[in-house]
């Protein structure tokens, strides 16, 4: 087990339980081992099965039996809960499951390209090249066609313009939102298609 860097003083020593040290209390957001401030506390096992209520000394030298540390976890209750845990697999746990919640709300974010019903194919190519970016990253993409005064008058064009760039993202990305009207806006919403990108990755088979 890793020790943790010790950040701070402790006037009776720094006792080390599971072979870890202890931080200082500013220093971490969650107490523990010795940081705990409750004399009597209710504790779990890692299976979150009930062990009941304790000193926290007793707590403690249980935990170091098991090579494992005491972490409080819920503070407010009375007495407050620890539970005796493998500290650094528990922070491993909190910090995968804090990306994958980031790549979550990351994927949720929609990127939007816009494009005049005249567009020139230099800056059709280019917008395609900045979509596929965004989906190869996880982001949805929204395109859109905006038309201004009488240019409503050529949503047709705008349409096909729209099905030329769901042609060539096909390879990277499948349509959530069909071509639909807005207003004086057409538009487009694709997601990444992770199945394609997947099928791409995967090694031809040997001859």
């Amino acid at each position: 087990m890793k020790s943790l860097p010790n950040t701070g003083s402790n006037p009776g020593g720094n006792r080390n339980f599971g072979g870890r040290k202890q931080q200082d209390n500013n220093s971490s957001r969650q107490r523990i081992n010795d940081q705990i401030v409750a004399r009597e506390i209710r504790v779990v096992d890692e299976d979150g099965g009930q062990l009941g209520i304790m000193a926290r000394d007793a707590a403690i030298k249980m935990a170091a039996e098991q090579e494992k540390d005491l972490v409080e976890i819920a503070p407010q209750a009375k007495p407050p809960v620890c539970k005796i845990i493998d500290y650094g697999k528990y922070q491993y746990e909190l910090q995968k499951r804090e990306k994958t919640q980031k790549k979550a709300q990351h994927n949720q974010q929609m990127k939007e390209i816009r494009f005049k019903w005249r567009t020139d194919t230099h800056d059709f190519n280019f917008k395609a090249k900045h979509a596929r970016t965004f989906l190869e990253e996880g982001s949805k993409v929204k395109a859109s066609v905006l038309f201004r005064g009488r240019e409503i008058t050529h949503q047709d064009i705008g349409r096909e313009l729209l099905e030329r760039f769901i042609e060539i993202l096909a390879d990277v990305a499948k349509v959530e939102q069909q071509i639909q009207h807005e207003g004086r806006t057409i538009s487009v919403v694709f997601v990444p298609d992770k199945k394609k990108k997947k099928a791409e990755s995967k090694p031809e088979p040997a001859e």
